[in-house]
């Protein structure tokens, strides 16, 4: 288990280019894509969201992973919350696992009320560009997401758009990302913070 921190920005589509180009040049390097589909589950009653958690099924390149995450808190595009990850064998959750890992009481109580009536509720797919970013001796993982929201309400597909920056605190301290962020907004100046995560999108998508 670990504190996730992060800073989402919303990315303007005609910025992309530009952030991209920022990114290299900071880091010298040429982003790597990823691309990350996104299976979220809870029951149809939404106990997971009403307990203010998030549980997905995530497959990359490398193989599929299992992510259970508290809402935590959202402050100005600052994101920190609890977050349980492990891989797992296949497109099939390891409930058990995660409960062994989960080491917050009320979020534990909340998946093994939800476990019974799991359904799949929306799906994520975007390509995420990644850039390691070091900032005085701070790790910072880059990312530009690019992609799509997408749920099943009474047979028919819903769609929304994914399009964000996020600064993710690997080691160090915390003020080497804001200031990161701070130094990105100057040459971005249409990117905005974004308090919403993707599953918040994905619940809100399903109940417009």
């Amino acid at each position: 288990m670990g504190m996730e921190r992060e800073i989402k920005l919303a990315l303007p589509a005609d910025q992309v280019q530009a952030a991209t180009q920022w990114f290299v040049a900071r880091t010298g390097v040429e982003g790597r894509p990823v691309k990350l589909v996104n299976i979220y589950f809870d029951t149809r009653q939404l106990t997971l969201a009403t307990s203010k958690s998030a549980l997905r099924l995530r497959q990359t390149p490398d193989g599929w992973l299992q992510t259970f995450k508290t809402v935590g808190n959202a402050n100005n595009g600052l994101h920190s919350r609890h977050e349980w990850e492990m891989p797992v064998a296949g497109a099939k959750l390891e409930l058990d696992a995660l409960l062994r890992a989960c080491d917050e009481p009320a979020a534990a109580d909340a998946l093994r009320e939800a476990a019974p009536a799991l359904t799949e509720l929306f799906r994520t797919n975007f390509t995420r560009t990644l850039w390691p970013v070091n900032a005085d001796g701070t790790e910072i993982e880059a990312a530009i997401d690019q992609g799509d929201v997408l749920a099943e309400v009474d047979g028919k597909t819903r769609h929304a758009p994914i399009s964000e920056i996020e600064l993710e605190l690997k080691s160090g301290d915390e003020a080497a990302l804001h200031a990161l962020a701070a130094q990105l907004g100057k040459e971005i100046t249409a990117l905005a913070p974004d308090n919403i995560s993707k599953a918040q999108r994905g619940y809100r998508l399903r109940a417009a």
